[in-house]
């Protein structure tokens, strides 16, 4: 549910909200205003996470890292393989895959925590995009391998 505000922007600001609102079709002031500044409170409640634009949406991410479903993945794969692991040796485990430091797998783990909808959802958008882009790569290998008539 929303509930309207009065918010006063500087000049400044406006302008560059109306220019993104321009840049970015389908999207208006109000529904950049929320989502900027919901991202910016995320990024306040959880310092190292910061948030980019990409071909599936803007989504969370380590700030000079991976995004953060791409360690979710990664551990929730880690956990599959191996059920039994411990919670130091899966961090260990994740560090060591991910090529992060155990301080920023903490991070990760700390954001999917408080937003597992949001990065569960990344997940599963981001393999499902991966699923049909490997069926039009194979149907593409295919058309190639046909004999000319």
């Amino acid at each position: 549910m929303t509930a309207p505000r009065s918010v006063r922007f500087d000049e400044t600001v406006l302008a560059r909200l109306d220019r993104y609102v321009r840049e970015h079709p389908g999207t208006s002031s109000s529904s950049v205003a929320n989502m900027f500044i919901d991202e910016a409170l995320k990024a306040h409640e959880h310092p190292g996470i910061n948030f980019r634009p990409g071909p599936t949406g803007r989504r969370a991410a380590l700030a000079g890292g991976p995004d953060v479903w791409e360690v979710i993945a990664a551990l929730k794969d880690i956990r599959y393989e191996d059920p039994q692991i411990s919670d130091a040796e899966l961090v260990g485990e994740l560090s060591t895959v991910t090529g992060l430091s155990v301080a920023q797998v903490h991070v990760a783990l700390r954001y999917y925590a408080a937003y597992p909808d949001e990065t569960d959802e990344r997940i599963a958008l981001n393999r499902d995009v991966a699923d049909r882009e490997e069926e039009l790569w194979k149907a593409q290998q295919d058309l190639l391998r046909r004999p000319r008539s």
